[in-house]
């Protein structure tokens, strides 16, 4: 089985152009691909991680992986998958941000000389000429195709602003760049990014001639891959100072029994026969999938010996196991505590941000979803004095949350 088709087994192929000529080119590991990457925080997300693991299996296959830090088009903003204009930032946040993307993409990918690239396209969109633009490019879109896109589509209904119709134009002049100076013959995304990439395709056609050999590939990402990246309306980060270890594998562990197989197949590097012998597991076996799902990408993103404590400790946890040394713990401070000296679960739950409000806390404490020490409580205003923390407590939210708490 050559990458390609083992990338169609593994569910991760939506949309093709010349698909004959990308399989052979992937296949026979001539594929110089980029994946755009917009810096709009400081830490790469779960949702990332099909991009990451497809720039991993494909440079294993001996393609060339070109990183774009979008440090260009995140001043803009994608209008892709929004219901509202981004927020804006500035360059310093910008340069920032791609710094960080770099040291987590080196975990998946190796850059140097011959291998991955990364470039910024701050370094050829900053520098145009809106002019001149207009006159290279501006004669190959379609306002009536781009208006079509779903892209904008969705945004038409709340207002869609020229700032962000812009982006299309953008992202295409992006692998018309590439295409023209690094050689870079192909372009994976998200699937709800078709449009785009479609324009850069034909932008390449319609300038160089229709001989010019751009392909685009969009993998089925942004609507599975934005519903992996956040949970509880939070962002699962890569960063282990945002996600902990132990909190980035009871995220996967605790995926729907619905998704498991297909996280696996996707984002996993096990190989294709032994997920196979996985497709007709149910029960408490799709229990034991999740914990291979966690595991494997656990140590994917934080190391073996991370992953290995994140597991022994949900181990011992789900158990009733005593050892709590590698879970998620936040400290107490003289400050948190009152005049009275005490401090309520609440105030620690919202502490240790394991809730977001008062009042979401108030709730799963009257149903019945908070224990404290293995107790339920059901008094909201149930405290605890500083001699309770000194040796630790640990916070139980519904099953599957925990966090140690220590003054």
């Amino acid at each position: 089985m050559g990458v390609y088709e083992e990338l169609i087994e593994r569910g991760l192929i939506a949309q093709v152009t010349n698909e004959e000529e990308i399989r052979n080119m992937v296949n026979a590991g001539k594929a110089k691909f980029y994946i755009g990457f917009d810096c709009t925080a400081d830490s790469l997300t779960a949702g990332h991680f099909m991009a990451l693991t497809l720039m991993k299996r494909l440079q294993e296959a001996g393609n060339q992986p070109i990183a774009l830090i979008g440090g260009g088009t995140t001043m803009i903003g994608d209008p892709s998958g929004r219901t509202d204009m981004r927020k804006m930032l500035t360059r310093e946040d910008i340069d920032h941000n791609a710094e960080c993307f770099r040291k987590q993409m080196e975990r998946f990918i190796e850059f140097g000389e011959g291998k991955a690239m990364m470039v910024n396209n701050a370094d050829w969109l900053l520098d145009l000429n809106y002019v001149e633009l207009l006159r290279e490019v501006g004669t190959c879109f379609s306002v009536n195709n781009m208006l079509r896109a779903e892209c904008y589509k969705q945004r038409m209904e709340k207002g869609l602003s020229f700032f962000e119709f812009n982006y299309m134009i953008m992202q295409s002049y992006d692998f018309y760049y590439l295409f023209q100076h690094y050689g870079c013959n192909m372009q994976f995304g998200g699937d709800d990014q078709w449009s785009n990439m479609l324009g850069g395709t034909e932008l390449i056609r319609k300038k160089l001639g229709k001989d010019a050999h751009a392909m685009t590939i969009t993998l089925l990402t942004d609507s599975q891959g934005r519903k992996m990246g956040k949970t509880a309306g939070n962002a699962v980060w890569l960063d282990a100072e945002k996600t902990s270890p132990y909190d980035f594998y009871q995220y996967w562990r605790n995926v729907e029994d619905a998704d498991v197989l297909k996280c696996i197949r996707m984002l996993t590097f096990l190989p294709m026969e032994e997920i196979r012998k996985m497709d007709s597991w149910e029960g408490s076996q799709l229990n034991t999938a999740k914990e291979i799902l966690a595991y494997e990408l656990t140590k994917l993103v934080h190391g073996e010996e991370e992953a290995k404590k994140a597991q022994d400790t949900a181990r011992a946890l789900f158990a009733g196991g005593a050892d709590d040394s590698n879970m998620p713990t936040t400290e107490v401070t003289d400050g948190d505590f009152g005049e009275d000296g005490k401090i309520t679960v609440l105030a620690l739950m919202l502490k240790g941000e394991m809730i977001k409000s008062n009042g979401e806390g108030r709730r799963l404490i009257q149903q019945g979803g908070v224990s404290v020490n293995d107790k339920k409580i059901s008094d909201v205003w149930t405290s605890l004095e500083k001699d309770d923390l000194k040796e630790g407590v640990v916070i139980k939210k519904g099953k599957k949350v925990f966090r140690k708490f220590i003054f």
